[in-house]
């Protein structure tokens, strides 16, 4: 597994580690109200404490990777592998973004490296992401990147305050992302 993937002159993906849960916890809670409103994990990171037991967590989950986000320098967010089935060699992308820097590009292209890493170094012939049905921004990314929208998972993400919402769903297979 890679510890650094570049993305642009402005974008590195670097492996999160152990050292960065002060760096985590603080984008999340100066980003609590705008991340919160999709991911559920928000609620329930509430001290540096909790994005290291996060952090430790992924050392368990050898075929999972997260990378953190660094555009110019600055912490961004996250962006990883998830739900890794190494048996049918697919798998999903999951990434999220501080509000201040949205709408520059920085995630479509985050996983448009993330998903030539799979394909190409990986083997995976699979990758999929799952988006928000209401989460018009985080549906942009895989449709610029041309990814399918298969349909519609009814009442599949809980969210903090516990209901359900719908999510779509995205994928892209290896012989397609090579015509791309």
């Amino acid at each position: 597994m890679k510890q650094q993937l570049t993305v642009s002159h402005e974008i590195e993906l670097q492996a999160i580690q152990e050292s960065d849960a002060r760096l985590l916890f603080d984008a999340i809670d100066h980003n609590r109200t705008y991340l919160g409103r999709w991911l559920p994990f928000v609620a329930s990171t509430c001290e540096v404490a909790d994005s290291l037991a996060f952090i430790c967590s992924l050392q368990h989950k050898k075929a999972e990777q997260v990378f953190k986000i660094s555009y110019r320098g600055k912490f961004g967010g996250l962006i990883g592998f998830n739900m890794v089935d190494s048996h049918n060699l697919k798998l999903e992308i999951g990434y999220w973004l501080i509000e201040s820097l949205q709408k520059n590009g920085i995630m479509t292209r985050s996983v448009a490296t993330l998903v030539d890493y799979a394909f190409s170094e990986l083997a995976i012939n699979r990758v999929q992401i799952n988006c928000a049905a209401a989460n018009v921004a985080s549906q942009k990314i895989p449709q610029r990147l041309g990814f399918i929208l298969e349909g519609i998972q009814r009442d599949g993400i809980l969210l903090a305050d516990g209901h359900f919402i719908d999510c779509q769903i995205y994928s892209m297979l290896k012989r397609e992302w090579k015509r791309l």
